[in-house]
């Protein structure tokens, strides 16, 4: 987890299922590579008011985590984790009370637009799961708001509301989906919302098929701490191991009489 400290002390749900069946690995769209069109030039895409930010437009100045892709911003008030799957893809997750946000980031083609096409597919998977939505203006535009199963492809568990926002941006598409009060608008969104939109991506010049998820990684400094703690356990493992195996042939004597 990732956060900032206050100045004085200096199994899946049915969100995250959701997230794995809109995974970039997961999606047929047949558009070509970036690399296709590399002689003409990035159309910019009209954003909310704010971000998310293109890391090659100027944007403010702010403590953020540097998770590959995606820039977040950090503050004492909410965590962030990377959450890897290994077959569906990575998002982040930004937790603040009993509120959650998680964000992806999508390659996009240099013209066009993904979120009229992606809200339409989530739409018509919520009513496939049982659950009900409808699209509504708001602070990114339309969005879409989804009653959706709590306990995934079982309706009878009852309903549950969550948000879903996307942002098209420059040759990218972030979605973020709002769950826990945040998702009804109360004051808790406030914070999540300012989270998504103080959030830098990260595109880089390399080509990658339009929805494919952007990589997602631990900074370096949680990678170095990984590294030590996992030769720290193996140098502790090493310790108790015997230098002899019971097993093996040891070396032989031959007497002559």
């Amino acid at each position: 987890m990732f956060r900032r400290r206050r100045s004085a002390d200096a199994g899946q749900d049915w969100s995250e299922d959701m997230d794995q069946a809109r995974s970039g690995d997961e999606l047929d769209y047949d558009e070509p590579f970036d690399d296709e069109q590399a002689g003409q030039e990035p159309v910019g895409i009209p954003r909310a008011e704010g971000g998310p930010w293109d890391a090659e437009e100027s944007y403010p100045a702010q403590e953020r985590v540097d998770l590959g892709s995606l820039h977040v911003p950090v503050g004492p008030e909410h965590e962030i984790q990377l959450v890897m799957a290994e077959q569906h893809g990575a998002w982040v997750t930004v937790k603040y009370r009993e509120s959650d946000l998680q964000i992806q980031a999508f390659a996009a083609a240099r013209r066009g637009a993904l979120w009229d096409d992606v809200r339409a597919e989530i739409a018509a998977e919520v009513l496939a799961a049982g659950g009900q939505s409808e699209e509504v203006p708001g602070s990114f535009g339309i969005e879409l708001m989804a009653q959706v199963p709590t306990e995934p492809g079982q309706p009878a568990s009852g309903l549950r509301l969550v948000r879903f926002v996307g942002i098209d941006g420059p040759r990218w598409f972030v979605r973020g989906l709002f769950t826990g009060p945040a998702a009804a608008g109360d004051e808790q969104a406030d914070l999540l919302e300012e989270v998504i939109r103080d959030t830098v991506v990260v595109r880089g010049e390399h080509p990658v098929p339009p929805r494919e998820i952007l990589e997602l990684r631990l900074p370096p400094e949680a990678r170095q701490a990984l590294e030590e703690q996992a030769a720290a356990e193996e140098e502790e493992e090493n310790r108790f191991r015997p230098d002899l195996n019971p097993l093996e042939r040891g070396p032989e004597f031959t007497e002559t009489r």
